[in-house]
């Protein structure tokens, strides 16, 4: 059994059998499918540990997004996932993301806390994540860096699609494509004809 079994898991579900996966809320980049469905499973997940689910509740924070006349789509995923961060963070649990590569969320709620209800929560909610995987992907707490940066451009001499995952430490100083074309400068910079992907 993983650590992260441990803490997205109760001891029932993982007796029953339960995945990782059984316990994870997919949300699309832009959003919820129905309004109150992260909160609702955020909720859910919270109950299952045996901690009541006070505070659980978005629709103040999308109240607040529909009025902001400076809100762009996809912004309000994120207000949302802020605000349940804080709200779990107090309950002895941390929301954590799982980065699987795509533009959505997969969500995941953690015991900081430890594995016995009683015992008392993490001032800050996110310990226990460092150096947890699925699926060999990275698990991080919500709000925290991404371990890897992802880096994908279009090579501007051949037209080939290049993808990196770099750690924190790595650059792509003096980078070539297999074209020959230089992609990066001796800092890491891009060269002035290369664009990199969002």
């Amino acid at each position: 059994m993983t650590e992260l079994e441990e803490l997205v898991l109760t001891p029932d579900e993982r007796a029953r059998g339960v995945r990782v996966d059984g316990v994870m809320f997919t949300m699309d980049w832009t959003g919820e499918d129905h309004p109150g469905q992260l909160a609702e499973f955020v909720a859910g997940r919270v109950r299952a540990f045996g901690i009541p689910p006070t505070g659980i509740d978005t629709t103040a924070v999308q109240q607040t997004a529909e009025a902001d006349p400076a809100l762009r789509r996809g912004d309000l995923p994120v207000r949302q996932l802020d605000h349940l961060s804080t709200v779990l963070s107090g309950l002895g649990c941390t929301l954590a993301v799982w980065d699987s590569g795509t533009d959505g969320y997969e969500v995941l709620v953690t015991r900081t806390a430890g594995l016995d209800p009683a015992e008392p929560a993490e001032p800050t909610g996110l310990t226990g994540l460092t150096g947890l995987t699925h699926e060999d992907l990275p698990v991080r707490a919500w709000g925290t860096e991404r371990e890897e940066t992802l880096v994908s451009l279009t090579c501007p001499g051949c037209s080939a699609m290049l993808v990196w995952e770099l750690p924190p430490t790595e650059t792509l100083a003096d980078e070539h494509c297999d074209c020959g074309t230089p992609l990066f400068d001796a800092t890491g910079r891009p060269m002035p004809d290369v664009t990199l992907h969002d």
